[in-house]
């Protein structure tokens, strides 16, 4: 069975577990080095991007994440783990150590906002079918701009921040400024692992 583990440091885990586990992978924790290398594909929560940064260079973890994700890792990224994922950040003013890198965007952080300036909205995703996904923004980031090798899928469609990047696709990596892992509509996960299927066969 395909096996994709969820970075387990700090953030919505349990909830990503949950849902991989419903779209039917085996979902595991991954916390250590020997754990990365162990998973087909790899989750990096919603959080505190600082703060994973600097747990993550606490526990040795960021040249092997860097390293397995150079190598072909299918990885997606929700909120912070999209920012974990860009290879450029604007910080807005507070610097982020460090990140993990992968796709070719620049991403702003917190750009929507304070945590009371969160908000819900209908998207549509390329490649998620059906009826529009519910997106949750939680003090989300933006993407500002996205590079050759990399393809914008989502926008914001309505408000002041109407066309705003949201989600995009590089590759085997996949990167939402929203968390899909909250509403109980488990599409872009179940989108991610046929990703992972596809890249592990």
């Amino acid at each position: 069975m395909t096996r994709i583990g969820v970075l387990a440091l700090q953030g919505d885990v349990r909830e990503h577990l949950h849902a991989l586990t419903a779209a039917g992978v085996e979902a595991q924790p991954v916390r250590r080095a020997g754990e990365i290398a162990e998973v087909d594909g790899l989750v990096l929560p919603g959080g505190e991007s600082t703060t994973i940064v600097k747990l993550a260079r606490l526990f040795d973890l960021i040249e092997p994440l860097r390293e397995r994700i150079d190598e072909g890792l299918p990885v997606f990224g929700s909120c912070a783990g999209m920012i974990l994922l860009a290879d450029r950040v604007d910080a807005g003013g507070s610097p982020l150590e460090a990140t993990f890198g992968g796709i070719d965007m620049t991403v702003r952080r917190n750009a929507f906002g304070r945590q009371v300036d969160s908000f819900e909205e209908d998207l549509e995703i390329d490649g998620v079918a059906g009826t529009p996904v519910r997106a949750v923004f939680i003090r989300a980031p933006w993407v500002q701009e996205v590079g050759p090798r990399a393809t914008a899928i989502g926008r914001v469609s309505g408000g002041e921040h109407a066309g705003r990047i949201v989600a995009v696709r590089q590759g085997d990596r996949l990167a939402t400024s929203f968390h899909p892992e909250l509403t109980g509509d488990g599409r872009v996960h179940a989108y991610f692992c046929d990703m992972v299927r596809l890249a592990t066969r």
